[in-house]
């Protein structure tokens, strides 16, 4: 019988956000896959979890992932976790879930810890839809997509560097205008977890004087919504004006 994959959330700081399920998992797993073994060692150890690991990483998964997947179906239970936060959200992960989705695997991931989610939440701008654009390319289509985001009326999620933060803010503000809404979320769920709210402008003055440190998550207000008329919000309006206006035409020369 075939073993199952189960993707499961770290703590992004606090680790008292490690939930009950994620360590008796992880403790019952066959094999772990870690993005760093170092890094994961550290949990691992805090909640004495002895289990197996091995790593997984952007720069090997696509060599391994079919290697797991093989060991899955031969009846291993293979847990897999990052460094920190969901596996997938700008970690690895999605490769080695396809893979075995593709193969009828069972794949269970557990609700937990991600920096995107507490980040919008305590933004103060809408987040009963928003976009999450992750990393942003460094350079190769970058200022194609920020032009496309310029118009983007959802609210807008991105993971930074904090040795880019202020570069980056800077080209928001001359794609989406020095006025737009942001916040800029640090270290969360940390001892120093701050939330610098504001119009990008001001944002961006205060991390010139204020040097950033730690995990970055940017909010940022979509696009203002323009008002349409009814006619540009449905066509069939338009084309029911011109057939109403005629029809009137129509009996006025009648009428006559």
């Amino acid at each position: 019988m075939a073993g199952k994959l189960y993707i499961i959330p770290t703590p992004v700081g606090n680790l008292e956000d490690m939930t009950f399920r994620a360590v008796r998992m992880l403790k019952e797993a066959d094999l772990i896959l870690a993005e760093d073994t170092r890094t994961s060692s550290v949990l691992l150890k805090h909640f004495e979890i002895t289990g197996r690991l091995q790593s997984h990483h952007k720069f090997n998964e696509h060599q391994t992932a079919g290697m797991i997947k093989d060991r899955i179906l031969a009846g291993l239970n293979v847990a897999l976790i990052s460094d920190a936060g969901t596996p997938g959200i700008s970690d690895p992960g999605f490769l080695l879930a396809r893979t075995c989705a593709a193969e009828g695997i069972e794949i269970q991931t557990l609700p937990g810890p991600t920096a995107c989610i507490p980040a919008i939440v305590s933004s103060g701008l809408p987040c009963d839809r928003f976009c999450f654009e992750g990393f942003l390319p460094v350079k190769k289509g970058r200022q194609t997509l920020l032009k496309e985001l310029a118009v983007e009326p959802r609210t807008m999620v991105f993971y930074e560097s904090p040795y880019r933060l202020v570069k980056t803010l800077e080209q928001f503000a001359e794609f989406f205008g020095p006025d737009r809404e942001c916040s800029v979320a640090r270290e969360i769920s940390k001892v120093h977890e701050e939330h610098r709210r504001g119009p990008l402008s001001e944002v961006i003055e205060w991390f010139k004087d204020h040097e950033p440190k730690g995990e970055i998550v940017i909010v940022v207000a979509g696009a203002p919504q323009v008002k349409r008329s009814a006619e540009e919000k449905d066509p069939s309006e338009k084309r029911s004006r011109r057939h109403r206006e005629a029809e009137e035409r129509d009996m006025m020369e009648n009428d006559e």
